[in-house]
């Protein structure tokens, strides 16, 4: 008799692997460009010819490069196909977001501009290796205890029984009030909007 049919319960994003060309093309992008530190360093076990680069994103997490010093970056586009990546979206603060722009223009970067999300802000360009990077820039701070995915999932049920199209600033500070009078008792037996001027 077979098993039960169980889930396989995941807690995070571990590593993302990307197939890089030379070690220092790999250390100029992800270390020199996107300020994310060079932190481990070895061969990758599976192919001896390779080395293997690890990078902190900015939250523990690890953005790996396989590199091999006989492959030469090509900025071709990384083909669109079902099954490809589309894109790697990194996270950035909103301080930062808003020079990120003359910053890749001051390396001769072609890039799409402030892109808005409604929830968030975004900026498109394409590594030296033609990979499409998306830098993202939330446009809120989730309530204390609460994850980016807790206002998501609220923005987006609020959003549905308006009716409306995409998720916007409105539905966001709805979620975060809502997450808030769920999550944090008060004394008060009403916590309804009222007007004390």
């Amino acid at each position: 008799m077979p098993d039960e049919l169980r889930k396989i319960q995941t807690q995070g994003v571990h590593h993302i692997t990307i197939i890089g060309a030379d070690r220092q093309t790999s250390i100029d992008f992800w270390e020199g460009v996107l300020g994310m530190p060079f932190i481990f360093d070895q061969p990758n076990l599976d192919d001896p010819d390779e080395g293997h680069l690890y990078f902190d994103p900015g939250d523990g997490r690890l953005i790996t490069i396989f590199t091999n010093e006989t492959r030469k970056p090509d900025a071709t586009p990384v083909p669109e196909a079902t099954g490809s990546l589309h894109h790697l979206a990194l996270n950035v603060s909103q301080a930062t977001f808003w020079q990120v722009a003359s910053r890749l223009d001051t390396r001769g970067v072609s890039h799409s501009g402030p892109v808005d999300r409604g929830f968030m802000d975004s900026i498109y360009f394409r590594d030296p290796l033609g990979l499409r990077i998306e830098l993202a820039s939330y446009r809120f701070e989730p309530p204390e205890g609460c994850r980016h995915a807790d206002v998501m999932i609220e923005a987006h049920r609020i959003r549905v029984a308006k009716g409306d199209r995409n998720i916007d600033r409105e539905h966001l500070a709805d979620a975060i009030e809502l997450l808030v009078v769920r999550r944090q008792d008060s004394l008060s037996d009403k916590r309804d909007a009222r007007n004390p001027y």
